[in-house]
């Protein structure tokens, strides 16, 4: 008999999955760096990656957990009954954020050490850095957003450009992050219904007065949002940028402004997220009145692509972990890795993982050369409709990759202290913030109406096909891809001529084909340059197995018409059900 406390001879404990090194343990990452990456910037770039990686799998790994299990407390009142409005972090949460500026997690990408390949470097690191960060990755996105959109306003502008400089600094004592506050009780993604007013100061300042009813990273040191000027029209056009720095005063408080409580979230636990209201908080109008949606959009681009690589990077942690598991756990008489079903389910893991991290490099190289200003048109028409793309449809994938996961390690999947159930938790969040899935897709049809994107982007992906090497191995699978993008060519010619309700319909649906097909594009580059890459020889067979999986699951773009919106009505009470 085994009595609880008892070391005794048969006694079994399970061994708990491990994260081992994130990068040196990554051969489809690497892979893709070598493909994507020039000799030189590969060769400089690749020990910072591999210590970055190192940290990941250690003592940043360490701080996450620490970080997780201490979340943000909000403090109202001093001990006197003077209201403070503090909001107390760890000790762990404040070492990520040391750890982020020595990293350079933002400062890279306006360094700009490797020129263009910046960007893709950069999301490497995040790729790296995310599953290991207890979401400091939030706070990171809305610097890295804020500072994008600072730099194309400060011009001379002393202000707005010093804090450009603590935006982007590797410094922990000068580094700033910036929060984004934008939700309000009216909506998250419906913005012009924005009832946030701004009021002219003496000062020649402004005063901000509304409430935000969600906002994240709360203990940044400065934020952006939106707010109506005097007189400013109803709707998106009425509104405009500001910046507003929060500094406390002598006293410890932010002046003009009443936290009302810390939100209790899903996931995300580390992270301050607060309820709060502006009451003649300063801020500082950026960009001119009227232009605040259009300004913050660019922000919306960058923290949108970083939403897409912590996808990416989850789902790669996510499989590590059920990979290693298997390794370890012994069940019907041997490891799980061993049985065929059990290998069948880590394998479409591994190809959703892989798909998403080939999305993430490809966006971020379109946006590095669109910042170095060397993008050609069909390159920027390609950023802006991939970029909604990418963060809708890794924010789904992480979601059911990580649901995968849980399921893989059976009933500890479940249990809190295990810390798996983090992994679904935080991936929830990713397929919501930075604009739901609807919302992006409508983002999709707005780039394709608006700014002819899906034309040079379907050319530019038929020209990749054409370029490949002939493969017998792969040659089915291009077959496939090249169908499925005339299939997504038809359908949009289609669009022009349906009912405006037909094309909102089935908006979800094309936005996900795409999303399918262009990777299933990049995954077959990466397969045929595999073939031929002699650092890869151990991830060629990988990389050729996950591009035909892929394209054999391509789905054709869903039509939308009038019975279709009918049933929907039906299914969901709003007409009688006949027939």
């Amino acid at each position: 008999m085994v009595r609880e406390g008892d070391v005794t001879h048969g006694a079994f404990f399970q061994d708990a999955p491990r994260v081992g090194d994130p990068w040196a343990d990554d051969a489809a990452l690497q892979a893709a760096l070598r493909r994507l990456l020039p000799a030189d910037v590969l060769a400089t770039a690749t020990p910072e990656l591999a210590r970055l990686g190192a940290r990941a799998g250690g003592d940043l790994l360490a701080l996450a957990d620490a970080a997780e299990a201490a979340p943000p407390r909000h403090v109202p009142y001093d001990a006197w009954g003077r209201r403070v409005d503090r909001i107390e972090v760890s000790d762990a949460w404040r070492a990520l954020d040391r750890a982020s500026a020595e990293e350079g997690m933002v400062a890279v990408a306006y360094e700009r050490p490797w020129g263009a390949a910046s960007r893709v470097v950069q999301m490497a690191m995040l790729h790296l850095f995310h599953p290991s960060s207890a979401i400091y990755s939030c706070p990171l996105a809305m610097t890295d957003g804020a500072a994008r959109c600072l730099s194309l306003m400060a011009g001379d502008d002393a202000v707005l450009r010093d804090a450009l400089a603590h935006l982007t600094s590797r410094d922990p004592a000068a580094f700033w992050t910036s929060g984004q506050w934008m939700t309000e009780r009216t909506g998250g993604s419906d913005v012009s219904m924005t009832g946030t007013r701004a009021e002219p100061a003496d000062d020649g300042a402004w005063r901000l007065h509304g409430t935000k009813w969600f906002t994240s990273a709360t203990t940044s040191q400065m934020t952006m949002t939106l707010a109506r000027l005097p007189g400013a029209p109803d709707g998106s056009r009425g509104l405009s940028l500001f910046f507003v720095p929060l500094a406390r005063d002598a006293e410890g408080r932010l002046p003009g402004l009443v936290v009302h409580r810390l939100k209790e979230k899903l996931g995300t636990h580390a992270l301050p997220t607060a309820e709060l209201t502006l009451d003649g908080t300063p801020a500082r109008l950026v960009g001119g009145a009227g232009e605040g949606v259009r300004r913050i959009a660019t922000l919306f681009n960058v923290t949108r692509v970083w939403n897409a690589a912590c996808a990416a990077g989850g789902m790669r942690r996510a499989v590590t972990l059920a990979r290693d598991y298997a390794s370890r756990r012994v069940a019907f008489g041997k490891l799980l890795r061993d049985h065929p079903l059990h290998a069948e389910t880590l394998a479409a893991m591994e190809v959703e993982a892989r798909g998403a991290l080939q999305l993430v490099l490809h966006v971020a190289a379109l946006l590095g050369r669109e910042e170095c200003g060397l993008a050609s048109d069909g390159e920027r028409a390609a950023l802006r409709l991939l970029t909604p793309v990418a963060k809708l449809f890794t924010g789904k994938q992480a979601v059911a990759v990580a649901s995968e996961a849980l399921e893989a390690f059976g009933g500890a999947g479940y249990v809190e202290d295990t810390g798996l159930p983090r992994l679904l938790r935080d991936a929830q969040v990713l397929a919501i913030w930075e604009g739901t899935t609807n919302v992006l897709a409508l983002d999709v049809l707005r780039a394709i109406e608006r700014e002819d994107a899906l034309a040079p982007h379907l050319a530019d992906l038929q020209e990749r096909l054409r370029a490949l090497p002939a493969s017998d191995a792969l040659a089915p699978s291009v077959a496939v891809v090249g169908a499925a993008l005339g299939q997504l060519g038809a359908h949009a010619a289609a669009l022009a001529a349906a009912p405006r309700a037909d094309v909102e319909a089935g908006a979800r649906s094309f936005a996900i084909a795409l999303g399918r097909a262009t990777i299933g594009v990049l995954l077959l580059e990466q397969a045929a340059w595999s073939a031929t890459d002699p650092a890869g020889a151990c991830d060629a067979a990988a990389a050729s197995a996950a591009a035909r999986r892929w394209c054999a699951t391509l789905p054709p773009p869903v039509a939308f018409a009038a019975e279709q919106r009918a049933e929907a009505d039906a299914l969901l009470g709003r007409v009688p059900v006949t027939g």
